[in-house]
């Protein structure tokens, strides 16, 4: 892994760019349909009388079930691939989604949550599967990066829709109209993805280029077998320690603006768009970092590494945004702590492709999900707790603002040398 191995000079095709926006695509609905709820909450807990441990009781049992599917659907996007286990997550999300408009208490919306979080859980897990699939290492944190960057967008537009459509047609419609996206979206996937040896729209020097890389595509693992390697806990233990503080930022700066500066439904657009462009900045910039880096021969340890700290010192500031004396003071420093958050998955996203055999990664990536759901049920309890008790943010944003150094460092000491597992067989 310390030795950069041989990778041609990329060629002219671009179908691989293709596929990754699909992929950039359908992060991008999962996060409209995720969000739709918070930017609703101000709006919801006025009408119906929701309490903030309530709302962190709907938080929590997303997390909840998050987790236990990023479990299911890594083993078996492992066995079906990505194509057939996305296809299984979307149709499962939108169903769930389009029904959170039969709902109105905090005990329903958390019912209607657990299968949009089990159909979402397998955002990820087959996004990384495609991606490692379709890019050499040398483009894969780049890659994952633009993807990942479609959580910004949809954080961008869900604000700019939902009060629109919430005002001309009421709460309801927001869950079905932003709903209907998905279909459009299933029936491009169905056309378009393809295994590289199988896209009839592929060159040969284009599929040379992706496949210069050994591989091993082949063959199933256990749960035992993963969680033997330091490089599984490495990657789980970062999930568990970033995660909740992006979560905290999705379900609850809504909140945050209303009850900070006093915005109201019609005034949230304008601070999360800024903040969520930042994020976009911040995805794509790591992700190029770390990969600029691998192209001049240095090693994966050091230039996924290097930009991870870069990333964790911008989330730092963040600590200071509850006393930031303008909205648009606290806007810059959420931001900057949202680029650091993306810049920072976007190598630390690449730990299972760099580090594991193909018939592995989807188990490793299910497992960090589910570290990362774990860490965010505490930290929807911690934040309703701290809100219903003090009413400040101000801890929250402590605990966001050290995170990532913290995360780097667990990462470094169980993984220090980002060394390719080679012990891990395959189970026929």
């Amino acid at each position: 892994m310390n030795t950069p191995a041989f990778i041609p000079k990329p060629p002219p095709g671009k179908v691989r760019w293709i596929i990754c926006t699909l992929l950039f695509s359908a992060v991008v609905l999962s996060y409209i349909d995720r969000l739709v709820l918070s930017v609703l909450k101000p709006t919801l807990q006025a009408d119906y009388g929701w309490s903030e441990s309530g709302y962190g009781d709907v938080v929590f049992w997303f997390q909840a079930f998050y987790g236990v599917g990023f479990l299911f659907f890594g083993r078996l996007i492992d066995r079906v691939g990505a194509k057939v286990g996305y296809l299984l997550a979307m149709s499962v999300w939108t169903a769930a989604h389009m029904a959170h408009a039969l709902v109105t208490s905090t005990l329903g919306f958390a019912m209607v949550r657990i299968p949009l979080a089990l159909g979402e859980s397998g955002t990820y897990p087959a996004a990384l599967a495609a991606a490692a699939e379709w890019f050499p290492k040398r483009e894969r944190a780049l890659a994952i990066g633009i993807f990942n960057a479609g959580a910004n967008v949809g954080a961008v537009i869900t604000p700019l829709i939902v009060p629109a459509i919430t005002l001309a047609m009421g709460w309801q419609s927001a869950f079905l109209i932003t709903g209907l996206f998905n279909l459009v979206w299933i029936g491009a996937w169905l056309t378009l993805y393809r295994r590289p040896r199988e896209h009839p729209r592929l060159s040969q020097a284009e599929r040379d280029y992706i496949e210069a890389e050994p591989f091993v595509d082949e063959g199933k693992t256990s749960f035992a077998a993963v969680l033997s390697t330091r490089q599984a806990w490495a990657y789980m233990a970062g999930r568990f320690l970033i995660d909740p503080v992006w979560w905290t930022f999705l379900f609850w700066l809504p909140d945050f603006f209303a009850k900070r500066y006093g915005v109201d439904l019609k005034g949230f657009g304008p601070p999360l768009i800024a903040i969520y462009i930042l994020a976009d900045v911040g995805s794509i910039f790591g992700g190029w970092l770390s990969s600029q880096m691998l192209a001049r021969g240095i090693d994966a340890n050091r230039a996924r590494k290097t930009a991870m700290f870069v990333c964790a010192l911008m989330v730092v500031p963040v600590s200071f945004a509850q006393m930031a004396p303008t909205i648009w003071v606290a806007v810059l420093l959420i931001g900057l702590a949202c680029a650091g958050h993306q810049g920072f998955s976007s190598n630390h996203f690449s730990l299972p492709a760099d580090s594991f055999p193909r018939f592995a990664q989807g188990t490793v990536v299910g497992l960090g999900g589910f570290a990362g759901a774990v860490g965010g049920m505490l930290m929807a309890k911690f934040a309703g707790y701290v809100l219903e008790t003090t009413g400040s943010y101000t801890p929250i944003f402590i605990v966001a603002g050290s995170a990532y150094l913290v995360a780097l460092l667990v990462v470094h000491l169980l993984n220090p040398r980002y060394a390719p597992v080679t012990t891990l067989n395959a189970e026929n």
